[in-house]
């Protein structure tokens, strides 16, 4: 199976970072996002990757295209220039890197890899959300109601403190509204059948209007319940709370 992640945006709200690299190569723990989301997925047997590339992709190739050097031992002649692998502490993974272009939706950017797919099911989630999700259980519970599509509904943290206030804008009392009552979001970590990709017109199709919605009307279209942790890393105070877990010791995504 494969796992296909969205790694094309430009992340404007994060700017202070995106302005150099995607908004997935943000790091966290000396890594960028897209490597821990790609663990995440390599836990539950999941190792072949087709990344969606657009916005500043190249840095993304550079990546990968260094990462199995820059995880080794070698031993280097620097008159001959022969470098030599001792040994090597990279993951097995397949990684496919395919420019979808600069201006693509997230729609039209999987409808443009889907010659990768092998007709087969496959996932897709975001580039910039971290998440301790079983997807085990969730293909299970894909496979268990049989149809085109299953999306993690998850809980977003609660962000804001509520005014309780009377008749003359008097504040009765503040509190930060829970988690609980927040409701039920759409958390990327998509499980699709191939089919599911009809339902995407062209490269200005966003995925998460028409085609969620129209599978969602033609009863296609499942949840999965994630209460455990999920959090995007959209401005730069996502990025140092996820840093702060990280460093902690206490990141819940942590493989």
């Amino acid at each position: 199976m494969k796992a296909v992640i969205l790694a094309g945006g430009l992340g404007t709200r994060i700017a202070e970072e995106s302005d150099y690299r995607p908004k997935p190569m943000v790091e966290i723990g000396g890594r960028p996002l897209l490597w821990h989301i790609m663990k995440s997925y390599a836990k539950h047997g999941i190792k072949d990757f087709v990344i969606c590339l657009g916005y500043k992709g190249y840095v993304i190739k550079e990546y990968f295209f260094n990462y199995h050097r820059h995880t080794a031992n070698l031993e280097i002649s620097l008159r001959s220039g022969d470098v030599k692998v001792l040994d090597t502490r990279a993951e097995d993974w397949k990684i496919t890197l395919i420019d979808t272009g600069q201006d693509t939706m997230t729609g039209g950017r999987v409808k443009r890899i889907r010659e990768h797919l092998n007709n087969e099911t496959f996932c897709l989630t975001y580039g910039d959300g971290l998440s301790d999700i079983d997807i085990s259980a969730e293909l299970a519970f894909h496979r268990s109601h049989g149809k085109l599509a299953t999306v993690a509904a998850v809980q977003p943290p609660g962000r804001f403190g509520v005014l309780n206030m009377g008749e003359k804008s008097n504040v009765s009392s503040f509190e930060e509204k829970p988690q609980d009552e927040m409701g039920w979001i759409n958390g990327g970590f998509f499980i699709l059948e191939p089919s599911a990709i009809n339902y995407v017109e062209g490269d200005e199709t966003s995925f998460e209007r028409a085609p969620l919605a129209n599978l969602a009307k033609d009863g296609q279209l499942m949840a999965f319940q994630h209460y455990g942790f999920w959090q995007p890393c959209d401005t730069l105070r996502d990025k140092r709370e996820l840093q702060s877990l990280w460093d902690a010791g206490k990141a819940p995504w942590k493989v």
